[in-house]
């Protein structure tokens, strides 16, 4: 074939089937979420998290230490107790705590397997991890799952060109995806480049409903919301509408969250108020 003629059907036909088989891409282990980001186009796939306990703490155990986790005090002692990076006192962990609180927390990782003593009324993890993120994806996962009936994933790499960052947490139910970003660092680390690429995963990934969780018990309104609503598409961009406590609309299908009362009831409020956003109007 001569530079500038078009092949004919003939050299196409033998250039098709000379060319080597497409791989097959099955869907990786895991529910319904995660066939969710599949039929997206996307190919996640789900990374081990950074834990301070075993990644296989199930039954009774991982009961026990979710219901701690419900609790606003062990898990501002827990971070903390991260973040020392080795052996610390009860009240070094947090400043939060007074100190009997402290030190009944600090007994409670030893009997939940998590912490060990030392001498001189210190204490240690057992399991050394880097940061409080991916514990509270887990917890928030597993109440999820627990609570809500949804099939959920964590720690999911999804791949999508262009855009940096995990999806913390994803999980489907009703036909709906819902993704929920998590922050366990207080407002005033919150940066505009994170609340951007969640914007960028956000409209990569069209889930149905996108919640952003601070595990704070702060304000969301001197801060969050403003960086979040310049991010928004519309601009100037509505005001954001209360739902209750600090649970804020943003758009229908946006919502933030902080933990203030209650972190997995916040959430669960938040879920709530979107899936009524998504069902058909009342007759």
């Amino acid at each position: 074939m001569s530079s500038g003629e078009r092949p004919t059907a003939r050299e196409l036909e033998l250039h098709a089937a000379g060319a080597p088989p497409v791989r097959r891409e099955l869907l990786p282990p895991g529910g319904e979420a995660l066939a969710m980001l599949v039929r997206r186009g996307f190919q996640p796939t789900v990374a081990p998290l950074d834990l301070p306990f075993p990644a296989d703490m199930e039954g009774e155990a991982a009961e026990r230490l979710a219901e701690h986790l419900g609790h606003y005090a062990f898990r501002l002692f827990l971070r903390g107790a991260i973040l020392r990076r080795g052996s610390f006192t009860p009240t070094e962990a947090t400043r939060y705590l007074g100190a009997s609180q402290a030190a009944k927390v600090a007994e409670d990782l030893v009997a939940l397997g998590l912490a060990e003593r030392e001498d001189e009324g210190r204490y240690r993890l057992r399991y050394p991890t880097h940061n409080f993120g991916p514990t509270l994806e887990w917890y928030v996962a597993r109440e999820l799952r627990g609570r809500l009936g949804f099939d959920v994933a964590v720690g999911v790499k999804f791949h999508a060109p262009e855009v940096g960052g995990d999806l913390d947490v994803v999980a489907a139910a009703e036909g709906r995806l819902l993704y929920l970003e998590m922050k366990s660092s207080p407002p005033k680390h919150l940066a505009s480049d994170e609340v951007g690429a969640f914007f960028r995963r956000v409209r990569a990934l069209r889930p149905h409903l996108a919640l952003f969780v601070m595990d704070t018990a702060l304000r969301l309104s001197d801060k969050v919301l403003p960086l979040l609503q310049a991010e928004l598409s519309t601009q100037p961009p509505p005001p954001p509408r209360r739902v209750v406590r600090e649970v804020w609309a943003l758009t229908p299908y946006l919502y933030v969250v902080n933990a203030r009362q209650d972190l997995m009831g916040n959430i669960s409020l938040a879920i709530a108020e979107g899936l009524r956003a998504l069902s058909p109007p009342p007759p």
